[in-house]
């Protein structure tokens, strides 16, 4: 197996250009060759544990990279050594061989870290699987996206990290097998690809979002469903206040009986001009679910994608304007669902790994959003928008639903949860709507959360109010996987200094 490649200092940009670092090295993991899953984590796992030891004993700070996909500076460590994921990108299915009896492997895949959601997405369909769930993009990493706990709209699913069942996280000190008390996999399969089993519910539970501070995950095990196939309804409509009240309660088929099919919705999603919520149009987005068709073709990209990118686009044209801001953002909102499908027009069916887009870095993008109890937001909606627009407010407002999602840093902690997403162009109005929507929220006395992908001014003392008992829980965890504060520190970096998640 080739070595890792070291390109040495790099000035690094992230995929969407909101953040940078000047790196003491560039390192670029090649992957196994080998047949078999786990040969293959054996020799990725091995060569990562060199690289974790090299930077221990020299005392450089390491991170490990995917896609470099989220906004915030989460992945970065200035001066330090990032360490490229994207070729350890291959998924294997599993055989009885490979789990402890009485465990189903139909439905699990071996996926490495470096895979992205839509390099999964394909290797499901090809075992006859889909994802619960997802983003709304599909060029992130597995691993990034599940460790900052990506999630979509799917109603009765949380996040993406919800898929994992097993991972192989590498320290300073070694290879480790981490999955809850109840085994998932043999003895015989985690000793082939040199990992020492670490069986504990907290520990894994830190690991499914584990925020970069939990080692070097390296593979994970996932479970997936049957394979489905979804319709889409993508419309434009104005929708009033008591629509808001149904989303609260979770009438989520009485919505969808006014907007769309008179049956449940999979995925709803809300995307609205905040400076007319109810006298503009929203875009909205509802998929049901059919079963598998293999003669249905997959549709055209942007027949299925929900049109974010030209939403930002024109976002960044509208930056500053101040006069008839509603009007021109109704523009784009009409660009950003040029295509629509209503329940009268050709149905619009396709896989759920055809559903995501690539979303395309255009723009110096602003991406912030807050987690809430989903029966908050009716008594949130006006003030939040009124907070909003008294920082001069960005683009667009998006509200997606989702259940509790796994995992001891989940933003998505409640039970029933709503996100509601601020996007739009980079610029100090966007910043200080968002804070004025998070002032506003405490204000209210509400609870809640925010992406640890996106904008968030978190900082140690807010983290660890957010999440009370689950954030003690995890730094326990991260003691409890790495004993030695030596291998903590070779992940130490001043984002999650601040946030509190390495001292």
């Amino acid at each position: 197996m080739p070595r890792p490649l070291r390109h040495g200092p790099r000035h690094w940009v992230n995929y969407h250009g909101t953040e940078s670092a000047e790196l003491g090295d560039l390192i670029e993991l090649l992957n196994s060759e080998r047949e078999g899953g786990r040969n293959v984590l054996h020799e990725v796992a091995t060569d990562v544990l060199a690289l974790l030891q090299d930077a221990s004993r020299s005392g450089a700070r390491l991170r490990p990279l995917g896609a470099g996909w989220s906004p915030s500076p989460i992945a970065i460590v200035q001066g330090g050594w990032l360490v490229e994921t994207r070729r350890i990108n291959r998924c294997f299915g599993l055989t009885a061989q490979d789990v402890v009896r009485g465990t189903d492997p139909s439905r699990l895949m071996l996926v490495q870290a470096g895979a992205t959601v839509d390099e999964v997405n394909d290797c499901a369909e090809e075992l006859g699987l889909s994802l619960r769930t997802g983003g709304a993009s599909n060029g992130q990493t597995w691993a990034g996206a599940c460790a900052t706990g990506t999630h979509g709209s799917v109603l009765d699913a949380g996040g993406i990290q919800d898929h994992i069942r097993a991972l192989q996280v590498v320290t300073p000190s070694g290879i480790f097998w981490v999955e809850p008390h109840r085994p998932v996999m043999s003895p015989e399969f985690v000793a082939a690809t040199g990992s020492t089993i670490f069986r504990d519910d907290d520990v894994f539970a830190a690991c499914q979002v584990a925020v970069g501070a939990m080692g070097f995950i390296t593979a994970m095990v996932i479970e997936c469903v049957p394979i489905y196939m979804v319709r889409n309804i993508q419309k434009r409509a104005r929708i009033e206040r008591e629509d808001i009240s149904r989303l609260a309660e979770g009438d989520f088929r009485g919505f969808s009986r006014a907007f769309g099919l008179n049956e449940e919705p999979h995925f709803l999603q809300v995307i609205l001009n905040p400076f007319a919520p109810f006298e503009k149009d929203a875009l909205l987005r509802m998929l049901y679910l059919r079963d598998f068709d293999p003669a249905i073709p997959p549709p055209p990209r942007p027949l299925t994608g929900a049109g974010y990118d030209a939403l930002t686009l024109i976002g960044k044209a509208m930056a500053g304007i101040d006069l008839l801001r509603a009007d021109i953002l109704q523009l784009a909102m009409r660009a950003g669902y040029a295509v629509q499908r209503d329940i009268h027009d050709p149905e619009a069916v396709a896989t759920w790994g055809h559903t995501t887009e690539p979303h395309n870095p255009i723009a110096n993008l602003f991406n912030g959003s807050v987690t809430m109890q989903r029966s908050d937001l009716e008594r949130a909606f006006d003030p939040l928008i009124e907070a909003f627009l008294s920082g001069g407010g960005g683009t667009v407002v998006t509200l997606r639903f989702m259940q509790r999602a796994a995992g001891l840093l989940a933003p998505a902690r409640f039970d029933s949860n709503v996100v509601i997403d601020f996007d739009g162009p980079r610029s100090d109005v966007s910043h200080r709507s968002y804070r004025a929507v998070v002032a506003k929220l405490d204000a209210l006395g509400i609870r809640f959360t925010r992406h640890w992908g996106k904008t968030n001014d978190l900082d140690a003392v807010r983290v660890a109010r957010d999440y009370g008992d689950d954030y003690r829980r995890f730094r326990v965890a991260q003691r409890r996987l790495m004993p030695d504060s030596a291998d903590i520190a070779v992940f130490r970096s001043d984002p999650l200094v601040h946030l509190g998640l390495i001292d």
